[in-house]
């Protein structure tokens, strides 16, 4: 094996350019670490996400971070006219994080990677025109990207009748048509009020009733105001889960340090299905299926049958809105040989201080670590706790000089767990 070092190489390859990976890059760069940042910027927020959309983290949790605060959302709001909203529209957000990446990862590398592997002297990562780029380590910053959940009664069906939420940048295309959106948080609820203000005839199907967060929807407006107060009074300021978890979830380098198993209830109660509460007064119109079980789904035509338990339903189109469920083996771009090398519980890898794998070198921030470092890590806020922490762990090994990492320096240690598709 030839072991002279590439001549295409960088310290550090960050894959993609949403807001961790941005925070990420911006947090390197200025530790004066080489990093090469491949991905368009802002991708799957700009492509995977409905026109319309508001984001449901709030205006002081949705700053994507730099070392020296100069790109937060208020510098940008200033500089743009916009006015402060807690409810931002995903337009303005993925114009925010364009700007943040021209003025803070201004050397951004478009191309999509769409293999890596591991190489003499750290990793090879193959792009979309079949060049190679190397790299001493890889931070992988792809969020949800082919991760979304598709319940085994809808799998095999062709996407014309049936899509994930995440599959679309806008719901117009359905105007006039009648609807079926499955599930009960805040991607369903939201798409379900996008499709019907857009023209649709829309069912929200769900197993249970929608669950309202952010002041519950009592009888009385004067009751909903005092909930809602007493909300906003004890809620720690990302609003990840409900009091008091949501103030442990602001400190994920301790929940980093709890026992698994505690970790994982802390991030079940903190993520389970809910819409917040500014959606309620423009869900009027929308159908309200809950507490329904779908017994069997079959295409019938250009339409769609749902036998539910209280009888058959004919959509022209179902779209769900399910959710996601980590699994890195579907990320598509992870070897099977690093794959195999990775230790994972139920898809997610397991992350070691500094966001590394058992795979050293290999990082992973955002979506897939919330299950070492817990939920803030699925949302804006835990993108600078993540960027710290990463800097931070590759600017003490460089100043140890630790060799590159791979099979010529460094080793890789067998992982005990297979990739598992979500069932």
């Amino acid at each position: 094996m030839d072991t002279a070092k590439p001549r295409d190489e960088s310290e550090v390859a960050v894959i993609g350019a949403g807001p961790y990976g941005l925070a990420v890059a911006a947090h390197l760069n200025a530790a004066r670490i080489s990093t090469r940042v491949l991905g368009r910027p802002m991708s799957f927020w700009r492509e995977h996400m409905p026109k319309g959309m508001r984001l449901r983290s709030p205006w002081i949790a949705t700053h994507i971070a730099d070392p020296e605060r100069r790109y937060s959302l208020d510098v940008f709001a200033n500089r743009h006219g916009i006015a402060r909203q807690e409810q931002l529209p995903i337009e303005q957000f993925v114009q925010y994080g364009e700007w943040f990446q021209h003025h803070a990862v201004p050397a951004l590398d478009p191309r999509q990677v769409m293999r890596v592997e591991p190489a003499a002297h750290g990793f090879r990562l193959m792009l979309e025109d079949e060049t190679a780029v190397h790299a001493r380590r890889v931070v992988v910053a792809m969020g949800l990207e082919g991760q979304d959940l598709t319940p085994r009664e809808f799998e095999g069906i062709s996407p014309h009748l049936v899509s994930h939420t995440s599959a679309h940048a806008r719901l117009d295309q359905w105007r006039g048509k009648r609807i079926a959106v499955i599930g009960r948080g805040q991607s369903a609820c939201e798409s379900a009020v996008l499709l019907r203000e857009a023209g649709s005839e829309v069912d929200l199907v769900c197993r249970g009733e929608v669950r309202w967060i952010g002041g519950a929807p009592g009888k009385a407006a004067q009751d909903r105001h005092w909930r809602r107060h007493l909300h906003e009074l004890v809620q720690a300021p990302s609003a990840v889960g409900p009091f008091p978890w949501s103030w442990l979830n602001e400190w994920p380098g301790l929940e980093h340090r709890l026992p698994d198993e505690m970790r994982s209830k802390i991030a079940a109660r903190s993520l389970r299905a809910a819409a917040a509460w500014w959606l309620l007064p423009r869900m009027e119109g929308v159908k309200v299926r809950a507490g329904r079980v779908i017994r069997n789904v079959r295409p019938q035509g250009s339409t769609i049958a749902i036998e539910l338990d209280s009888g058959v339903q004919i959509y022209d189109h179902v779209l769900l809105g399910t959710g996601y469920r980590i699994d890195i083996s579907k990320l598509g771009v992870l070897s099977p040989q690093l794959l195999s090398a990775i230790d994972c519980r139920d898809g997610s890898p397991l992350l070691r201080a500094g966001f590394e794998s058992t795979v050293p070198g290999l990082h992973f921030v955002g979506a897939s670590a919330v299950d070492s470092h817990g939920p803030l890590m699925r949302f804006i806020a835990g993108a600078g706790h993540a960027a710290r922490s990463v800097a931070r762990a590759m600017s003490a090994q460089s100043a140890r000089g630790v060799a590159a990492p791979g099979p010529q320096g460094g080793g890789y240690r067998a992982g005990s767990a297979q990739p598992m598709s979500p069932a």
